[in-house]
């Protein structure tokens, strides 16, 4: 029987509030760790994490900013964000406190063990990976940030990597895109990525409108292509 509740727990002192799905009952299931966008953890999140229930997996949506840190305009919402962007160091014990959080939920085998993230928890699964968190045997990206101040060492992650990008996605230009894979090539990673013609930023989220302004704009065709990517994804790396 699927449960599910708020998750409050701390990173250094600082209060955070995550959100768990699981099922205690059964088989041991993989644990998928949720990482939201830029506005935090809230209704969009919370939706996936269930999804990921549904589908098989105990999920736990970490909170980066802190409990009751919920922006709610872009700028407070960049604000927030560039707190932890302009500091890896300090995003990455985060990410690892929420990983922490996922560990401990009911039924959950710990030798598979996966995370997702959607733009800035995009960004921060990608950091997981350049931190060499390879208790996670893989990392899915859905338009995430791709740059970062510490490219992925060679050979420093085992898991695998999995790329989800709008292809005009005007946060993250032909620029960056190109330089994320020479940082795969160059880390001899094992890694995909896949382009979505036609798709801009935060093209999975359906609070999103379809045909409102750049540069985020839902996009139900490649919301419905990348969920079924990271589901094959999933069978693979969890087998």
């Amino acid at each position: 029987m699927q449960k599910s509740a708020v998750i409050e727990y701390m990173h250094d002192g600082y209060g955070c509030e995550g959100f768990a799905v699981w099922d205690d009952a059964g088989a041991k299931r993989p644990g998928v760790l949720v990482f939201p966008e830029w506005v935090g953890a809230g209704e969009y999140t919370h939706k996936r994490a269930e999804m990921l229930s549904e589908l098989g997996y105990n999920a736990f949506v970490a909170d980066v900013y802190g409990k009751g840190i919920r922006p709610v305009t872009m700028e407070a919402c960049e604000a927030e964000m560039m707190k932890y962007a302009t500091n890896r160091p300090l995003l990455r014990g985060r990410a690892r406190a929420g990983f922490d959080e996922l560990r401990k939920l009911p039924n959950t085998d710990l030798s598979r063990m996966a995370a997702i993230g959607y733009c800035f928890g995009g960004m921060i699964v990608l950091e997981m990976a350049r931190d060499a968190q390879n208790d996670l045997k893989g990392v899915v990206s859905f338009h995430g940030v791709l740059a970062t101040p510490t490219p992925l060492a060679a050979d420093a992650y085992k898991g695998k990597i999995l790329a989800l990008h709008g292809v005009d996605d005007p946060v993250v230009p032909d620029d960056q895109v190109l330089a994320f894979w020479n940082e795969m090539r160059d880390a001899k990673a094992n890694w995909e990525f896949v382009s979505y013609g036609n798709a801009l930023h935060t093209f999975t989220n359906w609070l999103m409108p379809e045909d409102g302004p750049p540069p985020a704009v839902y996009n139900k065709q490649a919301d419905r292509r990348s969920w079924i990517a990271m589901q094959d994804f999933f069978k693979e790396v969890f087998a």
